[in-house]
């Protein structure tokens, strides 16, 4: 019983001695509690209001990634069909910010 008990508490101080970054522990967190599609949907609005600026912000009425299709609600016609003809260099733009392929598909509505 001492031994066990002994073994546990050696066990236990070396796991919290060895050197990890925080940041190799966040992933390791965000991967056991399967984070990261929430954390992609929150990037993701970011990084829209951060690449389009104030002039598409300003009609920009809600932003929703929805596995890998990023759905983008617009309050003015005329500027969801120029988007319309860019969608490709957007969704090339948005994942280079990102610095990893979430979207494939953008849906201007």
């Amino acid at each position: 019983m001492l031994r066990t008990a002994y073994k546990k508490r050696t066990a236990m101080a070396r796991r919290y001695n060895d050197n990890q970054s925080i940041s190799d522990i966040l992933k390791e967190f965000v991967d056991a509690n399967k984070l990261e599609p929430g954390l992609n949907k929150v990037d993701v609005q970011d990084a829209w209001a951060n690449m389009m600026g104030n002039g598409v912000n300003n009609y920009t009425t809600a932003v929703h990634l929805d596995k890998d299709t990023l759905y983008v609600s617009l309050s003015s016609s005329v500027l969801r069909e120029e988007l319309s003809y860019g969608k490709q260099k957007i969704i090339d733009m948005l994942n280079e910010s990102l610095g990893k392929d979430v979207i494939l598909k953008l849906v201007l509505r």
